[in-house]
């Protein structure tokens, strides 16, 4: 696996509309997208700063995926994303190493990016998102 670069830091976040002015004050900058992904019962805020993205993730139902991570641990960073070429084979090679898959697939995300995790067990307890995007670029006006 050679990824390019931290494509994002997830944040779970109980309230985008605290969580927002927060983050927006503390890094200097606007958000640029909110979307929903009712696939992943969850809405997002992305932030940028240099070539790194912030997702603010908060949960539309009781038990997503989020509801349940803030539960157990709290607001507080729920995953770090590398952006990769070649999606399927990454995945395949992680396999191949003995890494747990949570996605055997890529499955649809935020801002038309296609996405994987790999399950903390075998990542030393870091859920680690891989994103390709095959679209040429993300919402936020470089």
């Amino acid at each position: 696996m050679k990824p390019s670069h931290i494509e994002h830091l997830g944040i779970a976040v109980k309230s985008l509309d605290t969580a927002i002015p927060f983050w927006e004050k503390l890094l200097g900058t606007k958000c640029y997208n909110i979307e929903e992904v009712p696939a992943q019962k969850v809405r997002t805020a992305f932030l940028k700063i240099g070539q790194t993205k912030i997702e603010l993730l908060e949960s539309t139902a009781e038990d997503g995926p989020i509801a349940k991570f803030i539960e157990k641990k709290g607001e507080g960073i729920q995953h770090v994303a590398f952006a990769v070429e070649g999606l399927e084979n990454t995945l395949a090679e992680c396999e191949a190493e003995g890494i747990q898959l949570i996605d055997k697939a890529p499955r649809g995300g935020a801002e038309g990016l296609s996405i994987a995790f790999l399950h903390p067990k075998s990542t030393g307890s870091v859920l680690v998102e891989l994103c390709e995007d095959k679209n040429g670029g993300c919402k936020c006006g470089k």
